[in-house]
Order: C-alpha cells, then structure tokens, then sequence
C-alpha cells in the first residue's frame, strides 16, 4: 500500500520504517527542510533502540522517502497518517491543535480517490470531528474517511513495540476504512487484539490508558516513601505486588517521577478536558500535583549530602526521560538538574545519547562530560537519574580514583549496591532505609 505519514518525529519515523519494512511504500512529510534534507542523506534525527538499521535498508531499497511538499506524498496515498506534535498549551496545559489542524487544511487539498486519514497524535476527544470538518469545507469532493489510529509505542522501544502491538485500536464507524486498515495491518493478524471501536471511544483509550500508567508510577513512589520510614523494602514490596495478575508487575519501579512526550502531557490535558465535561478526575489531578512535588524533593534529596550545598560538586549521569532514547522532553532528570541549580551551579552532566537534545535545554550553566568517569571528577555526590545500561557495568574502582567524596545517590535503583558498598561508596538509593 502506499502510505503518507506527516511528521517525522518519535512517532512517525519508527512507524514510517517499520510500514516501509512491512513492503509499503511510505513517503513521510515534515515541515523542517534541515530534518528532511538529514533524513534524505541518510542521517538519523532521532534516537531509538534498533532504528539505525531498518532506516538504511529501507532508504536503500527506496521503500521510504522523505519530502517537505504534502503534493509529493497524499495525492498517491491509500491512508495519510498524521503524527505531528501536540504539545500541551503553555498557560491552559491543554493539548496544542495548530499542528493538527495545519496539517488538515494542507493535506485536504492533495487528496485524490479514496483515503484514509488516520489522526495517530494524540488528541483530545472530538479532533477527529474537527479534522473531518476542516477537509471536507477546504476540499467538498474529498472522497475520504477520517479514523483515529492511537499510537503505543514507547520510547526506547519504539521499534520492538511497532512490530509487536500488544493491541492495534482503530477508531471509525466505516467499514470502507475498516477495511482499508485490516488490509494494512494484515501482518499481524495473528499476532495481537484488533479492537475497533467508536472514534472518541478511541480518542480517549490512549489519554485513559496513560493517565493510569502515570498514577501507577505515582502509587509506587508514595509507597517507595512509606518504605523508606518503615523499614521494608521497595523492591521486595514491588516484586510482592507484581506477582497478583490483575496488578502485574510492569510500572512497579519507583523512581524520581514520571516524565517524558507524553505522561505529562497527557495527564494534564486528560484533566483539562474532563473539567470542560464537568467532570473532575482526582485521582489524576493529584498525580499530576504530587508528580511535581517529588521532582524537586529528588533534587532535595542530592543536594543534602554536599558539604557545601551552594559550591560542593554534583555528578549527574543521565538526563533522557528514560533509557534508550536521546528524548529529554518533560524529563525527570532535566527538571532536577534545574532545581538544583536554583541552588548550586557546579554541576558536571553525561548521558549516553541525550547530551546534544540536553544542551539545547540547558545551555551554558553545566559542565558536561564525555564519559561518566568525567562527569565524577571531584564530585562529591553521583547523582544516577537516567536507567541507562551503561550505568549498571560502571568500574567502582576506577569511579572512585575520580571522585572527592565517594557516595552515590541512586533515584533508578540500578547500581549493584553490594558492589558499590564493597569498593567504600555510600550509597542511597529510593524505598529502602539507608544501611550507611
């Protein structure tokens, strides 16, 4: 099939791979004339785990190709997917339509036979009315169907995830367009649930199934704290709990908060658009309030075992809002760094794959390191945010010839503990009383 994909960002570059993969033909559609003009020479904009790969075979196959012109991509299309960014308005919190709605004037007015257009951003209920409106007032002889598409993959796993949906959520009321997707996602007919339900029934899974993911990372963080003054352990009480199949055990890893493109950003408009319902979600509003909160008592948290709290040296390693992608969007660690530097500026950063993304961020006021071994130098604190592999396999030994107090603080609970204590570190880490 022949598939148009508008927007070129963590969503819709792995889904235009992987639908090239698949043996369609996928022409993705982007705005910004630097990110075609890296993509067409063959240069990643993004990182993600197991990318690399399939993004050069298929640009060699010329199974994928990449254009700034929408006349170059819809008018052939079979199904138009729209992946540009949503991001939560600055004052109101609510998701930002301009991009959506952009994007539905432009494409309306290159649609030629029969096309599906499939909203896979995630929006606020009623956008796929919206987008239905705008296409067929710009373009009255459009023979189209406007679907929602949610999208699932995660980052860092954006990849693994496209080619093994644990479920593929269609929203339409037609059965032209059911069709159409049934076609397009035949491969995995038998690999996973095909669930087709009302548009704003669809619309609203993926706000739904996020809200819940965030307020289970919130639950574990608070009983993470309980643990901390009770003496039980964390880790214990998680692996206890994820045992019971109608908790499972995913999501159960206390941490400093949950960050990242889309928890924040959709918590908060899921409580924006309840409130224009009259509906009040409070389990979500708190999450969202006490989300915050732990950030900064994170960063709190540092900054108490410097001996000077204004000039005592911090190592930082980790800055994406989790392992495997370059993504510091509404990150955990970025917003730590940020609180402690209201307080001390002598703080040295690395992160694997982020440290570009996290310059633009936070500009000037770190030091930044090439190596975690760097980053330690004369630290008096090692502050681990980021669950990168990289971290698990550190050398203590050669660690702690670079550091000036030997103490690491541990808010993803990775370090081998017994290790690091073996080689004279303290070390904290987040639901377990310290031994130290």
């Amino acid at each position: 099939m022949k598939i148009a994909i508008i927007g070129t960002g963590y969503v819709g570059l792995p889904t235009g791979v992987g639908l090239a993969e698949l043996g369609n033909e996928v022409v993705c559609v982007d705005k910004s004339e630097d990110k075609i003009n890296a993509l067409n020479s063959g240069k990643l904009t993004i990182y993600e785990d197991g990318l690399a790969e399939l993004f050069a075979k298929n640009v060699q196959n010329g199974r994928i190709k990449f254009t700034t012109q929408m006349k170059d991509a819809v008018p052939q299309a079979d199904v138009v997917m729209i992946a540009v960014g949503t991001p939560p308005h600055p004052f109101t919190k609510e998701a930002d339509m301009q991009y959506i709605h952009a994007a539905a004037y432009e494409l309306a007015e290159y649609l030629s036979g029969y096309t599906v257009v499939a909203t896979k951003s995630t929006v606020p209920v009623g956008t796929g009315d919206d987008v239905e409106a705008i296409i067929a007032k710009t373009n009255p002889t459009a023979d189209f169907d406007v679907i929602s598409l949610p999208e699932f993959l995660r980052e860092g796993f954006a990849i693994h995830d496209f080619f093994n949906p644990d479920r593929i959520v269609i929203g339409t009321n037609s059965d032209k367009a059911r069709n159409v997707m049934k076609k397009l996602y035949q491969p995995f007919e038998n690999k996973t649930k095909f669930l087709f339900v009302k548009r704003r029934s669809s619309e609203t899974i993926k706000y739904a199934s996020n809200a819940f993911l965030a307020m289970k990372i919130h639950y574990i963080n608070e009983m993470a704290n309980f643990c901390e003054k009770s003496g039980a352990d964390i880790r214990e009480v998680a692996q206890g709990m994820g045992l019971d199949s109608r908790i499972g055990n995913k999501f159960l890893n206390p941490g400093p908060g949950y960050g990242g493109s889309c928890f924040p950003k959709d918590t908060n408009a899921m409580a924006q658009m309840a409130k224009k319902y009259g509906v009040h979600l409070n389990l979500i509003e708190t999450t969202i309030a006490k989300n915050d909160q732990r950030k900064a008592e994170m960063a709190e948290r540092i900054l108490s075992h410097l001996s000077d709290r204004k000039n005592g040296r911090v190592a930082v390693l980790g800055l994406a809002f989790k392992g495997g992608t370059d993504d510091c969007r509404e990150s955990p660690a970025m917003d730590i760094v940020r609180d402690m530097l209201k307080v001390n500026r002598n703080i040295c950063v690395y992160d694997p794959k982020a440290l570009e993304n996290a310059r633009k961020l936070l500009i000037e006021n770190v030091d930044y390191a090439s190596n975690p071994y760097e980053a330690c130098k004369d630290a008096e604190v090692i502050a681990v945010l980021t669950e990168w592999e990289d971290f698990k396999n550190l050398d203590f030994v050669k660690l702690k010839r670079e550091v000036l107090n030997p103490c690491i603080v541990d808010l993803r609970n990775i370090i081998n503990q017994k290790q690091a204590e073996e080689n004279g570190f303290e070390y904290y880490c987040i639901g377990q009383i310290a031994q130290n």
